[in-house]
């Protein structure tokens, strides 16, 4: 399994847990120095390695069953370039999971949506949150991109729209943040590498 943009590797620990041979990624040395440290004090067999997930000599050879991004998509600029690699990078029927704070999350009081305050859900690009309980991506920002971007990136570099799922967020959560429930959060997505060859929406 490859964990794209794993940082201090909660998710690449989880899976190797539950069994998976799992390789992790990250742009972040920072981020990769802590789940190296984390993988040293309990050894799951996880391995780390700086590396642009979004570049063609990225594992270059390398074949995985599954590939897996946790909310970091749109800290990547190149989403086409992504997805291309997660296609070279999967087996035939491979899985591509990824979940992502919902591109229609509008936002509420406190807390940050998907596009500034200021814009449009139509208008995509990086920027930086100033809610007050959004307080990572007030640091590091995020791309804006409406969820027809993402879908048809997957699409047109060869991976196929196997399930989507938006799931509640936690009560807990909600709970200092009120009226989030009431809106969509997260959208997880699942899709399948193509057996033939992608096709462009041209």
């Amino acid at each position: 399994m490859l964990d794209i943009a794993c940082g201090h590797g909660l998710i690449a620990r989880e899976m190797a847990r539950r069994g998976a041979h799992v390789v992790g990624i990250d742009l972040a040395r920072r981020l990769l120095l802590r789940a190296e440290e984390l993988e040293e004090d309990n050894p799951l067999g996880i391995t780390y390695r700086h590396a642009d997930a979004s570049s063609p000599a990225t594992l270059f050879g390398e074949h995985f069953d599954v590939a897996v991004c946790n909310f970091g998509l749109s800290d990547i600029d190149d989403l086409d370039g992504l997805c291309t690699n997660v296609a070279r990078l999967l087996v035939p029927g491979g899985r591509f999971v990824f979940s992502i704070l919902h591109p229609c999350f509008p936002g509420v009081t406190d807390v940050s949506g998907s596009w500034p305050t200021t814009g449009r859900y139509y208008d995509e690009g990086w920027w930086l949150a100033d809610g007050r309980l959004s307080a990572l991506r007030r640091e590091v920002g995020a791309h804006h991109r409406m969820i027809s971007t993402y879908l048809n990136a997957t699409t047109v570099n060869g991976l196929v729209l196997d399930a989507i799922e938006e799931p509640e967020p936690d009560e807990q959560w909600t709970q200092r943040r009120p009226g989030a429930a009431a809106l969509p959060l997260y959208v997880v997505v699942r899709c399948a590498r193509a057996e033939t060859e992608p096709r462009s929406l041209a």
